[in-house]
């Protein structure tokens, strides 16, 4: 009889046991096709457990697209991208298929949209190979502004930018790339809305000789470099120059990047992991520059370089700078969204209930 009696406590006591486990997922509610589609998220799981983080297709019926399988993170998040080049503009679903989750968030909308019709390229889609691809074009609704342009050459190596170009009163755009080899040059756009899209310019030809060390103009990059922590993140300050600033990391350590550009507009980007360094290309007109820089997970600490290129000068901050303190600016494009704190049991359901709201 007695056990009979434990064994109904234990069938009782199996809901509450299962419910205590929290999953919540964050992705973008909308996003250009070809840019990667990052999906976050933060459970009370134990490290090492692995789930499933799938991509569906919304549409009449809910069409399976891409499945992955990722670990969870000794901070309890975790964190998988996937690539979005050639699917079709619509809803779509990102989803963690478990059940008795109770109020866990285990599933989010995402709506992919296509810009590429912005642009409109005047330059040939095909050249020969003389040295420079022209790459010039219009592109809808970006008078007066600029765009930033980056080309990936025929062996995949990165041949241009990312690099800042005006755009004139029309939105039209012009620059030239130099090039040594025949191929396919990937051309991609992104402007302060995000990324447009990309095109193909084929060069063909025989291939220029390669300019030896003399007859290539050096680069101007200065750098520094302190310690980072997500509770204590390095700061700096950097003195643009004239023309675009292309900011990077180190990398073995997935870096966060912010900064507060010249018009007191607070930016983010993090779209690297720990095997590539971030970046961030800025427009710069000789003033100054704050940016903080600090890992991704929780768990990570290191000394991170920061590289300036066509930057007069960088320097570490002893103190934080006033645009990052607690009456600093708000971030581009609305809410600035950063991962959680690893969370367990009933405090994850109520910062998830908070997000809800």
């Amino acid at each position: 009889m007695k056990k009979i009696v434990l064994l109904v406590l234990g069938l009782l006591f199996l809901p509450v046991i299962a419910a205590a486990y929290q999953v919540n997922i964050y992705a973008p509610e909308t996003l250009s096709v070809g840019k990667p589609l990052v999906v976050t998220g933060v459970t009370t799981f134990p490290p090492g457990m692995s789930v499933d983080v799938v991509l569906y297709y919304q549409l009449t019926t809910t069409t399976e697209i891409k499945r992955q399988v990722v670990s969870i993170r000794p901070d309890q998040t975790f964190r998988v991208v996937f690539d979005t080049t050639g699917l079709k503009t619509g809803t779509y679903k990102v989803e963690v298929p478990v059940n008795g989750m109770g109020d866990s968030i285990t599933m989010r909308l995402v709506q992919i949209v296509d810009r590429s019709e912005e642009i409109r390229m005047d330059s040939p889609l095909v050249q020969q190979v003389n040295g420079t691809l022209v790459v010039a074009g219009t592109i809808t609704g970006d008078e007066n502004s600029g765009v930033q342009i980056e080309v990936v050459g025929p062996d995949n190596s990165l041949v241009f930018g990312p690099q800042f170009v005006n755009t004139n009163y029309q939105g039209a755009f012009s620059t030239g790339v130099p090039i040594s080899i025949p191929g396919e040059y990937e051309v991609s756009f992104t402007d302060a809305k995000g990324f447009i899209g990309t095109r193909i310019i084929t060069a063909t030809g025989l291939q220029m000789p390669v300019a030896t060390l003399s007859e290539t103009a050096p680069k101007t990059v200065v750098s520094a470099h302190a310690k980072a922590s997500r509770d204590a993140p390095a700061y700096f300050t950097v003195k643009t120059g004239t023309g675009p600033v292309m900011l990077y990391t180190s990398s073995s350590i997935d870096w966060v990047i912010e900064y507060v550009d010249e018009n007191g507009v607070l930016h983010v980007e993090n779209n690297q992991d720990e095997q590539n360094p971030e970046k961030a290309a800025i427009a710069g007109s000789g003033n100054t520059i704050y940016v903080k820089i600090y890992p991704y997970n929780y768990s990570e600490q290191g000394d991170v370089f920061l590289y300036a290129e066509n930057a007069d000068a960088i320097s570490v901050s002893p103190t934080v700078p006033a645009p990052f303190t607690a009456a600093g600016p708000q971030a581009s494009g609305g809410i600035l969204a950063v991962p959680l704190m690893p969370l367990s049991g009933l405090a994850a359901l109520g910062i998830a209930l908070l997000l809800r709201r």
